[in-house]
């Protein structure tokens, strides 16, 4: 497949409407456009697609979003102000060369499994 990236990621929703407000007024993602079944997001250059599934088989919540974030305490507390719920407070999750790696997880409206990360100098 040569040097690939990704070009889209793909979430179920239920409410269209719902999920849209999650993902442009609670995470603050611009909203490239709408229909009544899916929403586009720019998420750094990667596109995010939300979608009623049209086929039970896409309906499963399966995959983890990881959002990257420079200070994963600040924008946890800026999610969980604006009402956010986490899965428990940013924790490391591993030291590597130099370097932490934090994560936090919360979940949206429609019940996809997401995260924030965070890599840091280690002390």
């Amino acid at each position: 497949m040569g040097n690939t990236t990704i070009g889209q990621i793909g979430l179920p929703a239920e409410d269209i409407g719902r999920a849209v407000a999650f993902y442009s007024v609670k995470l603050g993602l611009p909203l490239w456009f709408e229909t009544d079944r899916m929403a586009f997001f720019d998420c750094g250059g990667v596109r995010l697609m939300l979608t009623v599934p049209e086929h039970d088989a896409f309906a499963s919540n399966g995959s983890v979003i990881y959002f990257h974030t420079d200070d994963i305490h600040l924008r946890a507390k800026e999610l969980q102000e604006a009402g956010v719920p986490f899965m428990g407070e940013p924790h490391r999750v591993a030291k590597m060369e130099g370097k932490e790696t934090w994560m936090a997880f919360f979940a949206d409206t429609e019940g996809n499994h997401l995260a924030l990360m965070s890599e840091v100098p280690a002390p």
